[in-house]
């Protein structure tokens, strides 16, 4: 039988789906590889179980058709910036359905991953999907916000976006993951800030305003590095985890989704009895925490998060005989553990992660108590820590209504 000859609205479909493609625009892929970055669809190949993504909105263009010509935004403003569908994580380790994610990805090389008008209409979509599906979510939010340039649809302020209404109203439903690397300004910070983790590379910027609404809320000129680097969004807790680059962040990313996808087969452990010698018979000796935590855990299992703020509170997420499970530490090497403001505000988001997604919680006390004088007060004490006994709470009753346990490990006598 011959083959059958293509419709010709079918070919004209097939030419424009090409063109979404990173192979249609060598140029800026060329100038995304050359400033050291993956594509947004890059990134989602190298995170996503192979042949899983199945991509909504495909064919958004920028909603400039009133000062562009239409063939100009399909050749150069595919998807309107965002790639994003559904997909699975780990299917190897959980099966088809506990692997089911979604997953969205800002696209630098469109208008430098600014948001659309479709680009909202289309996060709206899937952040409705997610909420019926509870589909785990990474989103690479790498942008600079607003995009201002979209005439087509007349808005003021963009009032009309539902879209981080409704990827708030997500907090607690399902894990939300955000990914970033570069700049990541104003709503893309929103989207990154909102989310429950955030991993990002070394050379990222985060912040509310880029410079140029610094500038023009008469701020001054800044440098796009010189808003929100790691150096601080890293010790003042914005950002969960950092990494060298996005392949890196992908491969965490993926531990991350795990510890919210289930139990794994017991992994191998380390010898428990060492544990004998790591924490010093002298109560007034400070140890280290981290090696504490690594051993008792399943062998390479382990994620700390936050560690340059507060560290002298420990949070970490981990498996222990293959079960995901949050741990909290004092950490005696810092200020001999003691609970400060900030220690309280880690512990407390900690907790309330945990317990909105069912993991039970280890907690390793050696611990003073309260930091206390004129300077900690002066840090909002009484309401900081007070926060964490109220965020922990809800994971103190093992057999009412909380899916959070709670176990206690005492490291010296109080």
């Amino acid at each position: 039988m011959a083959e059958e000859q293509l419709r010709e609205d079918h070919v004209e479909l097939l030419a424009r789906r090409a063109l979404t493609e990173d192979a249609a625009r060598p140029d800026a892929v060329a100038r995304r590889h050359a400033a050291g970055g993956r594509t947004a669809r890059e990134n989602i190949s190298d995170l996503v179980d192979a042949g899983s993504f199945v991509e909504y909105g495909r064919f958004a263009i920028a909603a400039q058709r009133r000062r562009r010509e239409l063939a100009d935004l399909i050749a150069r403003t595919p998807a309107d910036g965002l790639v994003a569908g559904t997909a699975r994580v780990n299917g190897n380790l959980f099966g088809a359905d506990r692997s089911a994610c979604a997953v969205l990805s800002y696209d630098y090389t469109v208008l430098a991953g600014t948001q659309g008008a479709l680009g909202h209409h289309k996060k709206d979509r899937l952040f409705d999907l997610i909420e019926r599906m509870k589909l785990p979510t990474v989103f690479f939010a790498e942008g600079g916000g607003g995009r201002p340039g979209d005439t087509d649809y007349p808005v003021v302020s963009m009032l009309d976006v539902r879209a981080f209404k409704l990827w708030a109203a997500l907090s607690g439903v399902v894990p939300r993951i955000s990914v970033v690397n570069g700049r990541c300004f104003a709503g893309n910070a929103v989207i990154a800030g909102c989310s429950d983790l955030i991993v990002a590379t070394k050379d990222t910027s985060i912040g509310m305003g880029g410079p140029a609404m610094i500038a023009g809320g008469g701020l001054g000129e800044v440098h796009p590095d010189e808003v929100g680097p790691i150096a601080v969004q890293s010790p003042n807790g914005v950002v969960d985890v950092v990494v060298d680059d996005e392949e890196q962040a992908v491969t965490v990313t993926k531990r991350l989704l795990s510890y919210f996808q289930g139990a794994v087969a017991p992994g191998d452990g380390a010898d428990q009895t060492a544990l004998r010698t790591m924490i010093p018979e002298r109560a007034r000796r400070a140890y280290p925490i981290r090696p504490i935590i690594e051993t008792l855990a399943d062998t390479g299992s382990v994620t700390f998060l936050r560690e340059k703020f507060a560290p002298e509170m420990a949070t970490a997420l981990a498996r222990i005989e293959g079960r995901p499970i949050g741990i909290l530490a004092n950490n005696s090497m810092v200020m001999a553990g003691a609970i400060t403001a900030a220690a309280s505000d880690k512990a407390a988001r900690f907790l309330q992660l945990c317990d909105a997604f069912g993991l039970p919680v280890l907690s390793l006390v050696d611990c003073p108590g309260y930091m206390v004088g004129p300077a900690a007060e002066a840090e909002a004490l009484v309401r900081r820590a007070s926060r964490m006994l109220v965020s922990g709470q809800p994971c103190a009753y093992l057999w009412c209504q909380s899916s959070c346990a709670v176990g206690m490990a005492l490291a010296h006598k109080p």
